[in-house]
C-alpha cells in the first residue's frame, strides 16, 4: 500500500511543476478512500498543481481550480470521491460552520480523499480520523517546488 511506502520525508525533493503534478497523479491512483492531504505553503507554491495531480489519478475530467471563493469543490466522477478545501483567511467558526468532519465519517458523503489547502486553523479544531499526509510545498523559483511531507496517520 503507497502509505506504508511513504515515509517521513523531512529532506524535500525539488521538483518541476510537472513532476510535482506527476507525482500527485501516482499518489490519486493509490492512496485509500479516507485519506486527508493536509496542503501548507504560501501562494502560488504548488498546493492547487498537486490537487490537480490528484484529480488525474483519480480519474476526474472536471477542470480543478482553487476553491478559494467556493470554499469546498466536490468531483465524484473519479475512482474515489476528491473533496478539495480551501481554508485560506477563514476563523475557527467559519470552519466548523463548513461541518468538514461530514466527509471523514462516509455517511453524507462517500470516503474520499480529502485536500485541504491552508489547514492550521483546522489542524487547531479537528482531531482527523483516517490516514493524513502532511505536505510542505516551497517554490524554488519559476518552475521548480520543494516538496516534503510526513504521514500523520497510517
Amino acid at each position: 500500500m503507497l502509505l506504508h511506502s511513504l515515509s517521513l520525508r523531512s529532506n524535500p525533493m525539488i521538483l518541476t511543476q510537472m513532476e510535482l503534478q506527476a507525482l500527485a497523479q501516482s499518489w490519486g491512483e493509490n492512496l485509500p478512500a479516507g485519506t486527508t492531504i493536509l496542503l501548507n505553503g504560501d501562494l502560488g507554491s504548488g498546493k492547487t498543481t498537486f490537487v490537480q495531480g490528484l484529480g488525474l489519478g483519480l480519474g476526474i475530467s472536471d477542470p480543478i481550480v482553487s476553491p478559494t471563493f467556493t470554499l469546498i469543490q466536490e468531483y465524484f466522477e473519479g475512482r474515489l470521491p476528491l473533496y478539495h478545501f480551501d481554508l485560506y483567511r477563514l476563523s475557527e467558526p467559519e470552519i466548523l460552520a463548513l461541518h468538514p468532519e461530514l466527509y471523514w465519517q462516509g455517511e453524507d458523503f462517500p470516503l474520499g480523499l480529502v485536500a485541504i489547502e491552508w489547514p492550521k486553523t483546522l489542524a487547531q479544531v479537528f482531531l482527523i480520523p483516517g490516514p493524513v499526509i502532511e505536505l510542505q510545498l516551497t517554490a524554488v523559483d519559476e518552475g521548480q517546488r520543494a516538496l516534503a511531507w510526513q504521514v500523520i496517520n497510517d
